[in-house]
């Protein structure tokens, strides 16, 4: 196969248990074979993605210093705000990218982040009197969070009745509460400079948690590993390509693999926007295998980055925390 599965998923919200089933089928085939699909019928407002996208792009217009008014040095432990082209490592390397980190607004009253617990807390998020062109950033992003968020509710549902279980299972485990991060990343078309040991948009790697839910503007770049290569996932219009992460692999005991994918360099000549958003179990949750599932071999010689993820015995959090503190080293030694 040298292209990923489009799947109607409207039946998820709406459908008969039939209509249901059949979408299910459908995403189990598509985690077991390469573990990225192409969704539609997801019922996100294509106006506010639009929106979304128009904002995004008068941010990272903006020059550098007042961009850095954001800077993630600034959102402490919550993780959150703006960091420089090159700023983000994957696998030790800097990626050729420029992002805004985002996540659920929560207020300091609120228990999780009176605790200090980490990736929990307010956004950073950009604007101001002095520039007319953000206005409406903070509605925006929030609104998309909160249909983003609705979205992958829906499709855990859907997951888990490819797995023949109950639609709620995950949602009664672990994602009652999920753990929600959102990341604005832009791609500059413009070379990175002499010296920069930059050779990908992002590097190869896999995601962390369960579900990935990407919206990409029309300039493509992403690219899946699969058993025969690697194949292109160019942006189609009014989808989103969703792909599964480390923790659905574990608690599925390697039955759905968080497949390795990449972004090349960005040489269209407009920079590109991506928009990832990342549905996670909640931090605390601890992640364990689904009951009557087969038990996962040690597949850690096949994987990009020769780790056992079946081995993990911890929560999410553990997990996460881990994995976030190599991609932004320094950050990681000055608020965690």
């Amino acid at each position: 196969m040298d292209a990923l599965p489009v799947i109607d998923i409207a039946p998820l919200a709406s459908g008969s248990a039939a209509e249901r089933a059949d979408v299910a089928r459908a995403i189990g085939a598509a985690c077991r074979t390469h573990g990225f699909f192409y969704i539609v019928g997801h019922g996100v407002d294509e106006a506010l993605a639009a929106r979304l996208e128009t904002l995004a792009r008068a941010f990272f217009a903006l020059d550098l210093p007042t961009k850095l008014r954001w800077r993630m040095a600034l959102g402490g432990r919550a993780w959150r705000g703006y960091f420089p082209p090159g700023g983000e490592l994957t696998s030790g390397r800097p990626d050729w990218k420029e992002g805004l980190y985002f996540g659920s607004e929560l207020g300091a009253a609120d228990p999780r982040v009176q605790a200090g617990l980490p990736v929990h807390g307010p956004n950073l998020m950009p604007g101001g009197s002095d520039l007319p062109q953000l206005a409406g950033f903070t509605e925006t992003v929030l609104a998309y969070i909160d249909a983003l968020t609705t979205l992958g509710h829906r499709l855990m549902e859907g997951v888990a009745l490819s797995l023949d279980l109950p639609a709620d299972y995950f949602h009664a485990r672990c994602t009652a509460d999920p753990l929600i991060l959102f990341r604005i990343f832009n791609y500059p078309t413009r070379p990175a400079p002499a010296g920069t040991d930059a050779a990908w948009g992002v590097g190869e790697h896999s995601d962390y948690g369960l579900l990935t839910i990407l919206r990409q503007d029309d300039v493509g770049g992403l690219a899946v590993k699969t058993s025969d290569g690697w194949i292109a996932a160019p942006p189609l219009p009014a989808s989103f390509v969703c792909n599964i992460g480390d923790m659905l692999d574990r608690m599925t005991g390697g039955l759905y693999r968080s497949t390795p994918h990449r972004v090349a360099l960005n040489t269209s000549g407009r920079d590109r926007l991506s928009f990832p958003f990342f549905f996670d179990p909640a931090f605390g949750a601890r992640v364990r295998p689904i009951e009557g599932l087969p038990a996962a071999p040690d597949d850690s010689a096949a994987r990009w980055d020769r780790a056992n993820v079946h081995a993990f015995d911890g929560t999410y959090g553990d997990y996460l925390l881990g994995k976030v503190g190599k991609v932004f080293p320094e950050l990681r030694r000055a608020v965690l």
